[in-house]
């Protein structure tokens, strides 16, 4: 098949780009829950808030090449850009995405963060069904919450090629002022320019493959069920070594160039679409002030330096200084940085070496934020407690829940109305960003201080207490978002049973 060319504007020829998810291979369904019937799926669709507009996109996944600062890759896209063309509604309308599988082998397509109806939510065996090549698939749904989201598949490792976008869901009744908008997808690539994942995979479950940094150190003596060791604070923040890092589909060498002016407010959507990657974000002489994690607001808080996991989003304000400046992402426990530059004067553009000394601050995390008082759950006791335990190991291959791997999992289960209570424990060397589908949860107790998100940062090492309600029925994904992770086996399911 020939590929298309793509520029390093965007992709050539192709249509509306924007969507994908996390990749799942085998997916059991031997639970002994009941499967929450398609009335109540449909009961609560109807139940939610809708604008009255029907908001229509086309969506290909296909073959391309694509030119990362002048090495051509071949690999697979959304549509015609790296990454996809933004979806864009307003919270409460009604999304129809006819999506289109040109790729060589079947795919999926998750929309991550939206807790939208439980059959449209992407996960072949689970979910919605497998998109076969060459076949297509109309998801439709009512997006319940204003916010930054993201698509992409959720098929084996697809998600460590060129399939994301972002999702972005505006409430016309916000009333964050700002003159200018910055979309910034970060990731980390070695698709037609290295390994492709599904090598890097294989060979990590062969065990010849090392974790980056300092190796694995999963069968030492003593250590137990852990992870390797490397990087922050020596602790491993991931597997794979990559070639490159991305901003927006562009490496260090032809960075994405953002033109604004001084003094004007803007609002960076920031969102980590990394398969293996935890990143630290700074711009260069500014302080930058948090508005929203997961789409959900939190009361203001500045800071110099953001970790963001994978999955995670953050929304932040800055105001722009004249100049030219470098926004940097750093990944954590590996070498190398990237970035992108905001512009809004003239000036210099400093050296790829150059590393601000914003980088040297302590990173914003999650728990530092407070939820604002509109988005916190209602007070409550949880009527279900329920663990989610963390474990793995780089030799042989493997991560858990709950000590077993997805292929043997004992799902987690809540009836509807329920309020429940995660107790995430980590005992590995890593942390793992955790992610559950189709709800949001407060971090610690329902009616307390902490963020709202559908995907938080677990420390190695290290506990999380998040609260739900379970006011969508259906099963549901809980898994990490390291893809190597999940594909490993570090996901189960949350399951409503009557």
């Amino acid at each position: 098949m020939t590929m298309p060319h793509v520029s390093r504007r965007g992709v050539l020829a192709g249509t509306i780009g924007a969507g994908a998810i996390l990749g799942l291979s085998s997916c059991s369904t031997n639970s002994k829950s009941r499967p929450s019937a398609l009335s109540d799926i449909e009961a609560r669709e109807s139940a939610l808030t809708w604008s009255g507009k029907i908001k229509k996109f086309d969506l290909t996944a296909r073959l391309a090449e694509v030119d990362l600062g002048g090495r051509i890759a071949k690999t697979w896209i959304y549509g015609d850009s790296l990454p996809g063309k933004v979806i864009r509604v307003n919270k409460s309308d009604r999304v129809r995405v006819a999506f289109s599988n040109d790729l060589p082998t079947a795919t999926s397509v998750h929309w991550h963060g939206l807790a939208i109806r439980n059959d449209m939510d992407g996960v072949p065996g689970v979910t919605s069904p497998e998109i076969p090549s060459g076949a297509g698939f109309i998801f439709d749904f009512i997006t319940p919450d204003a916010g930054t989201y993201w698509f992409h598949p959720h098929s084996g490792i697809q998600l460590d090629r060129g399939l994301y976008a972002p999702f972005i869901v505006e409430d016309p009744n916000e009333n964050l002022k700002y003159e200018r908008e910055w979309i910034v997808v970060l990731d980390d690539w070695t698709d037609g320019i290295g390994k492709n994942p599904d090598q890097i995979f294989n060979e990590l479950k062969q065990g010849n493959a090392t974790s980056s940094g300092m190796g694995d150190m999963g069968g030492m003596s003593g250590m137990g069920d852990m992870g390797g060791m490397s990087g922050m604070g020596g602790m491993d923040s991931g597997d794979v070594t990559y070639p490159l890092y991305l901003v927006n589909g562009r490496p260090i060498n032809d960075p994405e160039v953002f033109s604004a002016k001084s003094g004007e407010q803007i609002r960076l959507r920031i969102i980590n679409s990394a398969a293996d990657t935890i990143f630290q974000v700074a711009l260069a002489g500014h302080m930058m002030t948090v508005t929203h994690t997961d789409g959900f607001p939190v009361e203001a808080y500045q800071t110099q330096l953001l970790r963001i996991g994978m999955g995670e989003r953050y929304d932040l304000m800055i105001t722009a200084k004249d100049g030219v400046f470098p926004l940097v992402a750093e990944p954590v426990g590996k070498s190398d940085i990237t970035r992108a530059l905001l512009r809004t004067g003239s000036g210099s553009i400093p050296e790829e070496s150059y590393r601000p000394a914003e980088l040297n601050s302590h990173p914003l995390t999650a728990e530092m934020l407070t939820a604002s008082e509109e988005v916190r759950l209602a007070k409550s006791s949880p009527d279900r407690i329920q663990n989610l335990a963390l474990s793995g190991r780089m030799q042989p291959y493997e991560w858990k829940i709950n000590g077993r791997t997805y292929a043997q999992t004992k799902p987690l289960s809540i009836k509807s109305n329920e309020k429940g209570r995660l107790r995430i424990r980590n005992a590995t060397m890593m942390p793992h960003p955790i992610h559950l589908h189709g709800h949001t949860f407060q971090l610690g107790v329902a009616g307390g201080s902490g963020a709202r998100k559908d995907t938080v940062l677990v420390p190695s090492m290290g506990r999380i207490d998040v609260d739900l309600v379970a006011d969508n029925p259906g099963k549901w994904m809980i898994h990490c978002h390291n893809a190597y992770h999940a594909e490993a086996g570090m996901m189960t399911r949350l399951e409503y049973i009557m």
